[in-house]
Parts: C-alpha cells; structure tokens; sequence
C-alpha cells in the first residue's frame, strides 16, 4: 500500500476508534431539597440508573432542606441502589424546613434499610462541598440542583480550610464544569425552589463562576411520569412505593407526576441535545421572582422545548424504574 493510503487509513481508523469510544461518566453532585414534592425521588432514581449504566459517577447526593427525614430518604435510596457510602450532608444554619403532606418520607423511613436517622446526624453541605471538590480534577464536575440554592450560596461564601486553600467562589470556578438547576420559570415567573430561599438564590445566581443551565417549571411541567411505574408488576422499589402513595392523592396526578427534576439530572448526565435546545442570556431574580435577559454572552442559559414530550417522558420513566445491579 502506498505511504499516502497508508496514512489514509490509519487516519480513518483512528477517527472510527474516537467516534466508538464511550465517553467519560460524568462526575455529578446531586443537590435536592427531597421531601416536599416526590418528583426528587425520580430525580434519584435517574441518577442512580444513569450510574450503573456507566454514565455518571455520583461524588455526593445533598440535602437542601432541614426537615428530619430528608437525609434518612436520600440514605434509603442510595442504599436501595447499592450506593449506601455515598457521601452526603445537610444546609446547617439558616434554611428551608418542609415535610411532605403525603407522608411518604416516613413510609420509606419505616420500610427500607438505611442508617442516617436524622437530617441532624449528616454533616455539614458546605464542608462537604468543599472536601469533594477539592479532590476533583480541575473543571471536572457538575452539580445539579432540583431544589433550594441555600447551600450554593453558603458554598460560594465559604473560606478557606483544610480541604482548600481557596475560597468558595475560586473553589467552584477551579473545579465545577458547569451548574444545572431545575429553577425558575422561563422568559419570566415565580417558581418554588427559588422563592423558597430568594435570597440564596439570587446570591447564587449572580454570583456563579461557571455556566448554569436552567431546566424552568414549563419544562418539567409536561412530563408525567408514574403510571408504568406503578402498573409494573416485576418492580419493588422506593421508587414505586412513592409513586404509588402518592399519585391517587391528588386529581392532577391521576395521569402521572410532573417530572422537573428529573429533566435537570437527566441534561445534566447527557447533556442538553438531542431533548432539549438553548436560550443564553442572564437569569435575574427579584424578590423571589425571576425575569430573563438575553445577551449573547451571558452566562445561563434555559433548556427550550425540542424533543417530542411523549419521547422524553417515555426515557425518563424507563430509568425510573431501573432495578439496581442491572444496566
């Protein structure tokens, strides 16, 4: 053969060999405020799947809100998914305290294993935060968060300690590739995980280092996910369980619980295409309520509608009900 086919050759095979190479997982901290919705516990569930698939590489699932159950609920999931010594911790100080009306969070408590029994009992999100990061490869990691932006601001603010010599705002902007949160409602509204906590939200937003990625209420609010859930007969899960207590409790839950959380953790695993397409420009947030600017160059972005919704609920649900241990 010829040195210039020769060369040809080995280029295209080269190129074919890239192309089939399955990418890295992605290193993900899975920020949630589980407990006043149960879309977070899909969220969970997706992450989780999403893991054993060889997608994603959970570093941390956090809480956001202080309620007593709310890291004794991460603890049975990671558990049930075979992640029982994944790290986690919780808003400590000021922050959002609420329970589920359903009381699903103390059907699982009393159902499944797990051995945090108290929110009180997990460490510090901040400190946690700060001991991951500072373990990561530069621009390695990917937070998502799909509830309060209590421990993002409290991150940013953070100071130096034994974990890093850098502060909050320099330790993000070193080690977090980018920010995906299911917040806001999109050009302009008023949305629960922002209000909830407006001033760490506002703090946080404008304040970010890296790009953020917003998955608003309009997106999640057209994915209902659930009923092949609750209709599998091989399934035991948490997941189910969940699901199940609560869907017939509520007449606009009777097709399927709208699912934005788990459009966040989704895009941020996967990435934005082929689900969804982008909006860039600047999120800003007044008294709780948040307003949009496009710019060309600014730093957020919000998901805007692209694949059919049929589709997208179809995948999401189907890693819904992913069973552990299996790909």
């Amino acid at each position: 053969m010829k040195p210039f086919l020769t060369l040809c050759v080995l280029a295209l095979a080269t190129l074919s060999f890239a192309q089939n190479r399955p990418k890295p997982p992605v290193s993900i901290i899975l920020d949630t405020d589980i407990g006043p919705d149960y879309d977070d516990v899909g969220a969970m569930a997706v992450l989780h799947a999403l893991a054993d698939r060889g997608e994603a590489r959970p570093l941390a699932v956090i809480a956001s809100n202080k309620h007593d159950l709310v890291v004794p609920v991460i603890d049975v999931l990671n558990t049930y998914f075979g992640r029982p010594n994944l790290p986690t911790g919780v808003t400590k100080g000021p922050g959002v305290v609420d329970g589920a009306w359903q009381k699903w969070p103390e059907m699982l408590v009393a159902t499944y294993p797990h051995t945090i029994r108290s929110s009180d009992d997990a460490p510090d999100a901040v400190a946690t935060y700060r001991q991951l990061l500072a373990k990561q490869p530069n621009g390695s990691v990917t937070i998502v968060t799909v509830g309060f932006l209590t421990n993002m601001a409290n991150l940013l603010d953070s100071k130096p300690d034994r974990f890093s010599k850098l502060g909050g705002k320099e330790l993000v902007k070193q080690k977090v590739k980018e920010l995906v949160s299911m917040a806001g409602t999109f050009p302009k509204g008023r949305e629960f995980n922002v209000y909830k906590d407006s001033v760490a939200s506002e703090k946080a937003f404008a304040n970010w280092p890296t790009p953020v990625i917003f998955s608003g209420f309009e997106i999640g609010k057209e994915i209902k996910t659930g009923p092949r859930l609750v209709a599998n007969p091989s399934l035991k899960s948490p997941v189910k369980d969940v699901f199940a207590l609560c869907m017939p409790k509520a007449k606009q839950d009777n097709d399927g619980r709208m699912s934005w959380d788990q459009t966040a953790v989704l895009v941020a695993v996967r990435g934005v295409e082929p689900y969804y397409g982008l909006k860039r420009g600047r999120f800003l947030i007044r008294g709780g309520t948040n307003s949009w600017q496009d710019d060309p160059n600014g730093p957020h972005y919000y998901l805007t509608e692209k694949m059919p919704v049929a589709r997208v609920t179809e995948e999401i649900e189907t890693l819904m009900m992913h069973q552990p241990g299996k790909k």
